[in-house]
């Protein structure tokens, strides 16, 4: 069974001691997860090391960063690379987030180049991909997403791409006001398994967990982890409230 996984992103909020303290909530009020079910959050840089040692007794959870460069070292100031991450034993990494790609024009080959230093450095990605509102309207979604996965992941080789975790973003969906149903959540993420598929094989498609990344919370995510394709979500804003997070990851199928 392919893992089950509540991913969660705290983006550029809290302070150490409302982190430790959201973090702490979290870990004692969560019901007990099962083998094939994970909860991996992703927290600011300044608190990967106590949210490191927090979980460091629950197997069921792991860390993960928000970002990482993608060159593997040199002179970027402020930058954070895969190599310093693996250090302090980080496992996973969000990379091609749609904030990172509309706000600092990240682009798929760099994408592809931060794949590479994730996997080198036994980081596994999770792998953001998705539409914004005029590809959405223009019915091109499915190539759209489709051009996202080749550019930067396709020239993995088959044990590397299953290694990935993959997070479908609708952006037009995320802030908008407009809402993606379950109908048209199941179809993009049937459409991205088939097209791993075509690449890998269905074998392979098949082992590879997809979550949903749009606007997922505590009154949907039942309905939304119900279908067939997805196994998860990764959660924004709603995983700031320790109280909404625990409800999100007690909808894991």
């Amino acid at each position: 069974m392919r893992k089950q996984i509540a991913a969660s992103n705290w983006k550029m909020n809290l302070n150490l001691q409302k982190a430790d303290e959201l973090l702490q909530t979290v870990l004692t009020t969560v019901p007990k997860l099962k083998a094939h079910q994970q909860v991996i959050i992703a927290v600011p840089f300044p608190f990967l090391q106590m949210a490191k040692e927090k979980i460091a007794t629950n197997s069921n959870f792991e860390i993960a960063a928000q970002n990482c460069h993608h060159k593997k070292s040199g002179a970027f100031t402020g930058e954070i690379s895969t190599e310093m991450l693996q250090s302090i034993c980080v496992n996973y990494c969000i990379v091609g987030h749609s904030e990172r790609r509309e706000y600092f024009l990240e682009t798929n080959n760099q994408i592809a180049e931060k794949i590479n230093l994730c996997l080198a450095d036994q980081l596994a990605p999770i792998f953001c991909c998705g539409e914004n509102l005029s590809v959405r309207d223009s019915e091109n979604q499915n190539n759209f997403v489709k051009v996202q996965l080749s550019e930067s992941l396709f020239h993995l080789s088959e044990d590397e791409i299953k290694k990935i975790i993959i997070a479908y973003e609708p952006i037009w969906a995320i802030g908008t006001g407009k809402t993606a149903t379950a109908n048209q959540v199941q179809q993009m993420h049937a459409h991205i398994r088939t097209v791993i598929a075509e690449k890998y094989g269905e074998v392979v498609a098949n082992e590879i967990s997809i979550l949903y990344g749009g606007s997922v919370n505590a009154a949907n995510a039942k309905e939304i982890f119900n279908c067939q394709d997805v196994d998860g979500g990764l959660v924004g804003g709603a995983s700031l409230k320790a109280v909404d997070f625990v409800e999100i990851i007690s909808g894991l199928k």
